[in-house]
């Protein structure tokens, strides 16, 4: 399944780039996640409670940032593995200025497998649910985009 989604915040790029890059802020704003912990340069070790439909599970995996080229786009590489199946998928954010740098605008290209009962019961949903948890995820680093900041 591809994906993609363009979100726009009223920050500059670096602003956005150091919140895209931090795990905790990552960890805090993405739906479901229970954990994000330290497993390398660029990787951890996450923990997720995803529910479709009506199968909710627990996956466990690496998350990794490749192919990074800061503040413009890095990818983001990710493998979750429980009892209802598997999900595995990247997604590149690309990063661009906007209005003289004080916007920044941020593409999402990508592309997510599942397999195993979440798949098998839930394929028709996951469409939706993959641009909600985009969505809810955006919507809580606009937020914090727009907070003041300690500097």
């Amino acid at each position: 399944m591809d994906v993609s989604a363009t979100y726009t915040f009223d920050a500059p790029r670096q602003r956005v780039w150091d919140l895209l890059t931090d795990p905790a802020v990552i960890a805090g704003c993405l739906p479901g996640c229970d954990s994000m912990e330290p497993a390398g340069d660029d990787a951890w070790r996450a923990t997720m409670t995803i529910g479709i439909a009506a199968i909710t599970g627990r996956y466990e995996g690496p998350v990794r940032m490749t192919d990074r080229e800061a503040p413009e786009r890095y990818t983001l590489n990710v493998a979750g593995r429980g009892r209802p199946g598997f999900v595995n998928g990247s997604a590149t954010l690309t990063l661009t200025e906007e209005d003289g740098g004080a916007r920044t605008r941020v593409d999402v290209a990508g592309r997510a497998q599942v397999g195993g009962t979440i798949a098998r019961f839930g394929q028709r949903l996951l469409g939706g649910v993959s641009k909600m948890t985009m969505d809810r995820f955006f919507a809580c680093l606009q937020q914090k985009a727009a907070a003041p900041t300690d500097s």
